[in-house]
């Protein structure tokens, strides 16, 4: 059993980062996360539940380590946290130059082509890490999603209050997307290459006769597309960076339709 009350104590005073027993509450954090055993971040329901308290030993992690010295035949690091290890017996592929931080889940069938998985985040079972995507510390990805080539998935530790991205099962990010500051992706939904979406960015539906208008949040099964809209500014008029939910994917299509068939669907070319 974690000692939760350890970790509160130790990140509003960090002198008592010496004791032996706050360590070791803290490792054994580090440890169950790595397993899968707990997560940062929980659905309860149709909400995610952040658990701050994991974060704060996430942070707490970082000065109990010492920098050290790893090597891979040519390659060389200094850093303070280990890299995951025994890919084959947890059902992983890692393909070379791949990386995961020790401290993150990658569940069975979880592909990892040369990618990058911080600490704290969670990758469920059948997911797709494409070549240079990146989950960010304490990213929730679900099941039998496509990070296309190039994805930014935005972590998060601090502020300790901010919640982190969660992009949810059966979803397709496209090529250079970037998603941040906490943005909920529900279920199913389709990110065309190069939609960027943060706490700030306007999501509109343009589906139906009237724009509806969302903030950090896509819907369920949403088809979404970059697009722009005109703001005023006191030296002209400019473009604005959006995000276009351009349609709803049927449930008849199968959950491991490409992204570019899914767009088709609603003629679009991306």
């Amino acid at each position: 059993m974690i000692n939760k009350e350890l970790i509160e104590k130790a990140f509003e005073d960090r002198s008592l980062l010496n004791d032996e027993q706050v360590q070791q509450a803290i490792k054994q954090t580090i440890a169950s996360l790595d397993k899968g055993e707990i997560r940062v971040c929980e659905k309860n329901g149709d909400t995610w539940q952040t658990n701050q308290w994991i974060k704060k030993a996430i942070i707490l992690y970082f000065p109990i380590c010492n920098t050290k010295t790893m090597k891979l035949n040519d390659f060389e690091f200094a850093d303070k946290i280990d890299t995951k290890k025994d890919y084959l017996n947890q059902g992983v592929r890692c393909v070379p130059l791949a990386i995961a931080r020790y401290g993150s889940f990658l569940a069975k069938g979880v592909i990892m082509m040369p990618s990058y998985v911080n600490i704290g985040a969670y990758v469920d079972s059948g997911t797709m890490v494409d070549t240079w995507a990146t989950v960010g510390s304490c990213a929730q990805i679900g099941k039998n999603v496509h990070l296309a080539g190039g994805v930014g998935i935005g972590g998060v530790l601090e502020p300790v209050g901010a919640n982190p991205v969660i992009i949810e099962d059966h979803c397709f990010i496209g090529s250079r997307c970037i998603v941040v500051e906490g943005v909920r992706v529900c279920e199913g939904s389709v990110l065309g290459a190069n939609t960027v979406i943060t706490q700030s960015t306007k999501i509109i539906d343009v589906s139906a006769d009237e724009p509806k208008y969302y903030k950090a949040f896509v819907p369920k099964n949403s088809v979404v597309i970059p697009g722009s809209y005109t703001k005023h500014f006191s030296c002209g008029d400019f473009n604005m960076n959006c995000a276009l939910i351009i349609g709803q994917r049927k449930d008849s299509t199968d959950k491991k339709t490409s992204l570019n068939q899914a767009l088709r669907e609603f003629n679009v070319d991306i």
